[in-house]
């Protein structure tokens, strides 16, 4: 069983940074890919970005490309998210989730960190 825990939420104004960690526990952590997702309120979930373990893929939603960079520290076991330049539009609860295997779906989900922009 896997334990995503993340960290590093919180209020920040507009041109602002956050950097938000994603710690696993539990057994060998040794996942296909790591990624984070948002929800905003009224919307639905969207993926913000991917990292492979390996770290020769990454992927990132249009809207946060050059502002944002998904990063993993393997021995640590921690997938982080830095984000640069913010703006309201951000504002969401941001989750980290595992591909454990690499069979295409998100076995396993942290329980989230609230991100707030304000303007």
């Amino acid at each position: 069983q896997v334990q995503l825990v993340e960290s590093g939420g919180g209020l920040v104004q507009a041109g602002g940074s956050l950097r938000l960690s994603c710690a696993a526990s539990g057994r060998t952590f040794n996942p296909y890919r790591m990624g984070w997702f948002r929800q905003a309120p009224g919307k639905e979930r969207e993926c913000v970005a991917v990292v492979s373990w390996s770290g020769g893929y990454t992927y990132y939603l249009d809207s946060v490309k050059g502002r944002f960079t998904i990063s993993r520290d393997n021995v640590k076991s921690t997938v982080y998210l830095q984000m640069n330049s913010l703006i309201p539009g951000d504002t969401a609860v941001y989750y980290c989730a595992a591909d454990l295997v690499g069979g295409g779906t998100w076995d396993s989900w942290g329980q989230g960190t609230q991100v707030t922009v304000s303007s």
